[in-house]
């Protein structure tokens, strides 16, 4: 951080909460603020405390694949600060306070009507669809340990808090013939992502080359999600960790 610095942004990936009391830490003493993009951990928690309720505002996604997703695209910012919330609720409508009366140029960002119906139908739902993602997730690290060559997420201590697996991600020095093994036999999976943000074109101004995140890079070539959807049965997930127990055994032999 530097004088500039004015927003930390952790990013909860794939479901867990980053080590936000490090994180805290840090902002409070050089003076910035804290915005926490929860769009994959919605509902996950950090010691007792929900993602986004513990900066001064939370990022949400509503993207249709997300664990609360709408019919369509949309998010949300919560915030417990009652003059932020102000500032926000003007900014989504052309920062307006009163129809025509514009305080500064804002957005159209509103949440139309339907997607605000379809995702107030499915919050009923979260918790429960967050419990049987993380009933899965178990069972793949069951499923999976052993494997020569797969490393499975790292488990989540108790007291930290919970993970609403978002994703499933392993790991797998030889992934893309992994995946296409998978696909062959009916196992969708996907990859996030496949090109660090500092090899991304639109970042190419800032000067930054291959080698100088070799931990960015090693990941993007290893990783792979697979399905960990809430309905996703024991026996479909038998047969993933069967695939890719061939996958590994064929190659060991």
């Amino acid at each position: 951080m530097t004088r500039r610095t004015r927003v930390l942004m952790p990013v909860h990936l794939f479901g867990r909460c980053a080590d936000m009391a490090a994180l805290l830490e840090a902002a409070a003493a050089q003076r910035v603020a804290v915005v926490e993009d929860m769009a994959q951990a919605i509902g996950a928690e950090y010691r007792g405390l929900r993602a986004g309720s513990m900066g001064e505002a939370g990022t949400i996604s509503f993207y249709p694949s997300k664990n609360l997703g709408g019919a369509g695209d949309g998010g949300m910012v919560v915030t417990v600060l009652k003059y932020l919330d102000s500032r926000l609720r003007m900014a989504r409508n052309h920062g307006q306070s009163r129809r025509y009366e514009h305080h500064f140029v804002g957005t159209n960002s509103r949440l139309d009507g339907l997607q605000g119906a379809v995702l107030r139908a499915k919050l009923r739902r979260l918790d429960a669809w967050s419990d049987a993602r993380a009933r899965n997730a178990k069972r793949y690290d069951e499923m999976l340990a052993g494997i020569p060559g797969v490393r499975t997420p790292s488990p989540v201590p108790a007291k930290e808090g919970r993970h609403v697996y978002n994703q499933y991600t392993i790991r797998c020095e030889r992934r893309d013939a992994l995946r296409d093994h998978l696909a062959n036999h009916g196992v969708g999976t996907a990859v996030y992502y496949p090109l660090p943000l500092h090899l991304q074109a639109c970042f190419a101004p800032l000067g930054y080359r291959l080698g100088q995140f070799p931990e960015a890079e090693r990941a993007a070539k290893e990783v792979l999600s697979l399905p960990v959807f809430p309905e996703i049965t024991e026996a479909e997930q038998a047969y993933v960790a069967e695939r890719i127990r061939e996958f590994h055994g064929a190659r060991c032999g």
